[in-house]
């Protein structure tokens, strides 16, 4: 006899539709997309460190090559930065760099941006940093109620 002699067209058909269903429903979660980053990695930290009257060759260790210097106009840089993460969220961010007579004279969007608009993941560093301060906050709850010293 035949194994599938039991079950009629519809069945078949029910049972297929399911399998459909679930293998498709189950691979929407195994696509991972990797995080895109695009142009100069500009992290706060390293354009904390810039002033103005620094040289070429000091911004150039501190941030790299710019993304941007012409050789016809060589008193501006621009670093661009882009990024997009797995789930979507696309953020970038320019910095202009104006120099006069070899010294930094002008910086442009190198102020710190808004929580919404950072362009890096935080670093393992950070992370572990906040995480001590978290811990150290939570080992000594502060004093309830009043505290009264006597003179002795």
């Amino acid at each position: 006899m035949h194994a599938l002699a039991g079950f009629t067209n519809q069945k078949l058909m029910r049972i297929s539709l399911l399998l459909l269903c679930i293998t498709s429903l189950s691979a929407c979660s195994l696509i991972y997309k990797l995080p895109t980053r695009q142009g100069n990695v500009l992290e706060q930290k390293q354009l904390d460190q810039l002033e103005v009257g620094m040289t070429p060759a000091q911004v150039e260790f501190l941030l790299g090559t710019p993304l941007a210097a012409s050789m016809f106009a060589e008193e501006r840089w621009d670093y661009v930065g882009y990024y997009k993460s797995p789930r979507g969220k696309e953020t970038s961010r320019v910095v202009s760099l104006y120099f006069d007579q070899g010294r930094v004279s002008r910086m442009d969007g190198v102020a710190a941006e808004p929580a919404d608009q950072v362009l890096e993941e935080p670093d393992t560093e950070t992370l572990m940093e906040q995480d001590e301060k978290d811990q150290q906050n939570t080992e000594e709850p502060p004093p309830t109620g009043i505290v009264i010293q006597q003179e002795g």
